[in-house]
């Protein structure tokens, strides 16, 4: 009963991890080779982080998973507001991720080192964040919610009957990240090398 809920789940996490590695893989490159940025697919990664993270994949695990697991056992009160409170910590640390973005194309100096810095921090945040969750939440999920709770939040993680997080989300997603792999070079994607060097 749980395992479609829980593909898409993993399926999720799959897609931010792999734009969160394609980031952090960009921003080495930029740093140990002088690449210059490619900052279109720089900023779209970052706007899939934030848009798909605060629209989406956040407010469903919190609406959806946390509040059943909440309803049923105590248990995994404490680890759920660490999780909570992760979520918003997370929008904060892409909207600095943004601001040094921001910084590194207008040419600011020391500006890549210290965006380079924060992309290492914030991945090595969610890594941890994705651990807890399908280490410790899921565990306690599969064994304290009920058939009918997996029927209810498989039907709306699939997106039927539920308006809550906007009509088929999922979708405009789905066509973003197409959008980010064909953008990047390889390994991370199929879109173009990028051989120039750094300005300045």
């Amino acid at each position: 009963m749980h395992n479609r809920a829980l593909a898409i789940l993993h399926d999720e996490h799959r897609s931010l991890g792999a734009v969160l590695h394609g980031l952090h893989f960009l921003v080495r490159e930029a740093r140990e080779k002088g690449k210059e940025p490619d900052f279109k697919l720089l900023w779209a990664m970052l706007y899939y982080m934030d848009a798909f993270s605060q629209r989406l994949h956040d407010p469903r695990e919190e609406a959806l998973l946390f509040a059943r697991l909440r309803a049923r056992t105590r248990e995994a009160d404490e680890t759920l507001t660490l999780l909570e409170r992760q979520h918003a910590e997370s929008a904060r640390h892409i909207q600095e991720l943004e601001r040094l973005l921001g910084q590194v194309e207008a040419g600011v100096p020391g500006s890549l080192d210290a965006f380079a810095a924060a992309v290492e921090a914030h991945l090595d945040a969610a890594r941890q964040h994705m651990l807890l969750e399908e280490k410790v939440v899921i565990p306690l999920a599969k064994k304290y919610l009920t058939a009918q709770d997996w029927l209810e939040i498989t039907d709306a993680f699939a997106g039927k009957d539920d308006q809550r997080f906007g009509p088929k989300p999922e979708h405009e997603f789905r066509d973003l990240f197409s959008r980010i792999v064909n953008l990047a070079p390889p390994p991370i994607g199929v879109g173009p090398t990028h051989t120039g060097s750094r300005r300045g």
